[in-house]
This record gives C-alpha cells, sequence and structure tokens, in this order.
C-alpha cells in the first residue's frame, strides 16, 4: 500500500519544508514556524477527509478510461487540482471582486491578507450556490437512473431509480433547493446566489452534453485505427472534463473554509495541495486494486457525502456549518457503506460455502453419496 502513497508523502515533505521556510521568514520564531507547519498538516487532514467521497467519484470514472487518459488525468489533473483550484482560483475570485489584475491580486495575497480573507469570504454566497448546484446534480443524477440495479438503502434507492423517466426531476429539484433557500436570505444576495447555481446547473449541463457528444462520435463506425484513436481520445478528454469540473466543485469548500487557520494564501495552498495528492494517491489505489467492484456499496455511500456535502454549501449561506461536522458526514457514509459491503460479501461467501457442502438426501432421510 505505501507505494500509492511514496509520491505524496515525499510532496507533503516539500510543502513542509516551504512551510517551515515561510514560518521562520514571517515569525523569526521556531515557535511561530512550528505553528504554521500545525497549519499546514492540519489544512491536510481537512482537505483529505472532505474530499474522500472525491477520490471514490474519480475511481468511479478513470475505471472505465483508458490508461493514456488515466495517466493524463493523474499527472496534468492534479497540477490543474493543486495549482490551479488551490491557488490561482482565489486570486481569480480576489481579481474579480475587487477588480483588480492578475498581478495586483498576487501582491494584495502577499501583503494585505486581512483583504484578501474579506474578499474570498465576500465570495462565499456565490461560490456555494455554483459548487452546491453542481454536486447536487452529480449526486441526484447517480439515483436518478433507471439503469442502476445494485441498492444499498433500497427502501430510498428503487424509488429514485423509478422516477427517473421523468425528465429534468434532478434540475427540478435542485431549482426548487436553490429558490427555497434564497427566499431565507437577504435580497441582496439572493440575486447572486441563485445567479451562482443557475450557472453550476449549465456548467452540469455543458459538462454532460460536452460528454454526449463525443461519445456520439465514439459509437459511429471508425474507418481504420486513426479514427478510432481520435475515438476514444474524444471520449477521454469528456471524463477528463468532468472530472475537473468535480474537484473544483469540491475544492470550493476547502478553499473557503481553510480561512478559518490561515488568511495567508501560500500556506493554504500547501496545506490543500498536500490533502489533493493524497486524494490523487487514494484514486490510485482504488482504481488498481478494484476495491470498488470488491465493496460494492462504496460508490453508493460516496454519492450520498456528495449529496450531503450540495446540500451543506447550499444551506451554509444562512446557517454556518463547521468543516469539523462537513468532513464527518462524508467519512460516516463511507464507513458505513465499507460496512455494509463486507457484510453483504460475507453474506454471499456463507452462502456459497452452504451450496459447496450441501449433501443429498433421500426421503427416508438417508444421505446419498455423488
Amino acid at each position: 500500500m505505501f507505494k500509492y502513497f511514496k509520491g505524496s508523502f515525499v510532496f507533503a515533505a516539500i510543502c513542509l519544508a516551504i512551510g517551515a521556510w515561510i514560518g521562520w521568514t514571517l515569525t523569526h520564531d521556531i515557535a511561530g514556524t512550528l505553528g504554521i507547519l500545525w497549519i499546514v498538516l492540519v489544512l491536510g487532514v481537512l482537505e483529505v477527509s472532505l474530499s474522500f467521497d472525491n477520490a471514490v467519484v474519480n475511481a468511479t470514472v478513470l475505471r472505465d478510461m483508458t490508461p493514456v487518459w488515466q495517466r493524463r488525468f493523474l499527472t496534468w489533473g492534479i497540477i490543474i487540482a493543486v495549482f490551479g483550484m488551490r491557488i490561482l482560483f482565489p486570486l481569480v475570485i480576489v481579481a474579480i471582486a475587487a477588480r483588480l489584475g492578475p498581478i495586483d491580486a498576487v501582491v494584495l495575497a502577499a501583503t494585505d491578507p486581512v483583504a484578501y480573507e474579506r474578499i474570498i469570504t465576500g465570495a462565499h454566497v456565490g461560490i456555494s450556490g455554483f459548487g452546491g448546484a453542481f454536486l447536487a446534480m452529480v449526486g441526484l443524477t447517480f439515483f436518478l437512473d433507471e439503469e442502476k440495479d445494485s441498492h444499498w438503502i433500497g427502501l430510498i434507492e428503487r424509488p429514485f431509480a423509478g422516477l427517473s423517466r421523468i425528465s429534468g426531476l434532478a434540475i427540478g429539484i435542485v431549482l426548487l433547493a436553490l429558490y427555497g433557500i434564497s427566499r431565507a436570505i437577504p435580497a441582496e444576495e439572493a440575486m447572486t446566489f441563485l445567479t451562482a447555481g443557475i450557472f453550476g446547473l449549465l456548467a452540469y449541463i455543458a459538462v454532460q452534453a460536452v460528454g454526449a457528444i463525443l461519445e456520439k462520435d465514439e459509437e459511429e463506425p471508425a474507418s481504420g485505427n486513426a479514427a478510432a484513436t481520435v475515438a476514444v481520445a474524444k471520449s477521454g478528454l469528456a471524463a477528463f472534463l468532468y472530472l475537473e469540473v468535480l474537484d473544483a466543485s469540491f475544492s470550493f469548500d476547502g478553499v473557503i473554509g481553510a480561512f478559518a487557520l490561515s488568511n495567508n494564501l501560500f500556506i493554504i495552498a500547501l496545506g490543500l495541495g498536500i490533502g489533493a495528492m493524497f486524494v490523487r494517491s487514494m484514486t490510485v489505489m482504488l482504481v488498481d486494486k478494484g476495491t470498488l467492484t470488491e465493496y460494492r456499496y462504496l460508490e453508493h455511500g460516496a454519492f450520498y457525502a456528495i449529496i450531503a456535502l450540495a446540500a451543506i454549501m447550499l444551506i451554509s449561506v444562512r446557517v454556518e456549518v463547521p468543516e469539523t461536522v462537513t468532513g464527518l458526514i462524508g467519512a460516516a457514509f463511507i464507513g458505513m457503506a465499507l460496512f455494509a459491503s463486507v457484510r453483504a460479501n460475507r453474506r454471499e461467501g456463507d452462502g456459497d460455502v452452504a451450496l459447496e457442502d450441501a449433501v443429498p438426501v433421500a426421503p427416508t432421510g438417508e444421505r446419498l453419496s455423488i
């Protein structure tokens, strides 16, 4: 198992070394430096706890991708995840909100972290609307699937699978949630929340549309190896785009929540980057070991956790939810799904043993030899 996490430990060591240098530069004190290192470690653990369900969903998509696109996601994807979403994304928010240029946004983050934190926190309503709507669509679409034949909590999942024939039901549910929550917040925030939520829905629809177009090209008869290669590449590209938008939606909560521990962009980026690398390692391990096949309900638990995270992001514009609670809810769903999978496997195993050991018996009660 260590081989999957070796690169993550190396990356974590590098990030901690950089964190120590930043800590000493800012504080010139051993205690202050250790305090910053502690924040980096806590942020890393927080990111892992919030994103374990992300790793399961990533593995679900990756197992159907070609090895080439798997490698591309695990290399280019992690670069986008660490540097794009944990560093560039907050800077873009600050630049747009404060109407600054990209260089000015970096200078603001480095020289005035208090103002930087204020601007990021001020964008919480829009971020929650966008990310919550996108993740809600991801979770609902998994359960609103008529072809889904494996159910963990059948009392809930079977009726939902049957409702999949109602076109646009998931979009309707999300729109109702957005409207209901918008009525409970101030009018000036409600429009921002609704607009961001609608764009979250459009982002999900756009990703699905790209995937449908590219999959249609793949299904068309390919003339020659070159055409077949192009079709496979297009399909891999669609899955790659889906995973990147999904990772972005997961990272919103962690980026915003990180300011509870530090308002320094670079310290936050180091901690969340460590967490993102470990999530990548977990994704690789889940794919290589076939864990999702062995533990059948693990995927279900991840999507329940996604719906819970989406709900928390949406209601967080009205009620503050601690990051610890968010992480514990996701971990609880994953843990219960894992436990249910183990029990199901044991029941099937016991049934197989009983069938193999069965001995035919005559009506008189006498055992018959085979």
